[in-house]
């Protein structure tokens, strides 16, 4: 099956993308890589390669190890362009998320979540959100309500709490590198449910132990019906064996 991804040209979190490339790659399934111009070959926020803050907070060695795989697959390098999707063609898609600042380029493309929209509408397909990646989900409108096409769904995202610990332990050396908007993820994506009080899940709080190929105590997803969400990094493995489900389930 073929499954969508799109990508800003540069600052991507590495393991949200390289985690789920891989393991639906293993599978058997075909990921194509989307970027806002065609041919693009993006490029992951380099800070998660070499450590945020004095060599910590980067991404763990297993993930980087997927990461340089992918840059070196011919699939990384074939991007399509957002604006020539067919998304009908696809089976399935998956928003990874990413907090530096040139994550806005993805994040906030009207063009991206017109597409997004338009891939929801198909129903079945298995739409998938980590991290930043559920506010292009919070921010693409149903043409047919106007809401927000997660306004009736059941949620998380990056938290508050992770993302406001982040910023206050590294605000001194890298200023708003962790402060993507003003505004929260947590509470622009409360903003887009119709119930965020039920809709809208936390998970456990959780700020180092993250989820490995082997262990998924530490990790956290939501999932309702072919819609499915996490957190952060550390629900990365979690996350892409949901989504294989989600896949299998759909196929015809």
């Amino acid at each position: 099956m073929r499954v969508l991804m799109p990508l800003p040209d540069s600052d991507f979190d590495v393991t949200e993308v390289a985690v789920p490339w891989r393991i639906l790659t293993d599978a058997g399934h075909q990921v194509v890589f989307a970027t806002e111009r065609a041919g693009t070959v993006p490029h992951a926020d380099p800070r998660l390669l070499t450590g945020v803050l004095f060599g910590q907070l980067g991404a763990e060695d297993e993930p980087k190890q997927y990461y340089q795989q992918l840059t070196e697959s011919p699939e990384f390098r074939a991007t399509v362009s957002w604006s020539d999707l067919e998304v009908e063609e696809y089976d399935g898609l998956i928003l990874p998320g990413g907090h530096a600042p040139r994550m806005r380029q993805y994040l906030g493309s009207d063009l991206l979540q017109q597409q997004v929209a338009r891939f929801w509408a198909l129903e079945r397909r298995p739409v998938g959100a980590i991290c930043h990646g559920v506010l292009v989900l919070a921010r693409a409108n149903d043409p047919s309500t106007g809401r927000s096409v997660l306004a009736d769904r059941s949620t998380t995202c990056l938290p508050k709490y992770m993302e406001r610990t982040a910023y206050f332990l590294t605000a001194w050396r890298l200023g708003r590198y962790y402060r993507t908007y003003p505004a929260y993820v947590e509470d622009e994506v409360r903003g887009a449910l119709v119930h965020p009080d039920s809709q809208f899940r936390r998970g456990p709080i959780e700020l180092v132990r993250r989820g490995t190929a082997t262990d998924d105590n530490p990790a956290f997803v939501v999932l309702d019906g072919n819609y499915l969400s996490a957190r952060w990094p550390g629900d990365a493995y979690l996350f892409a064996r949901r989504y294989l489900d989600l896949l299998a389930a759909a196929a015809p």
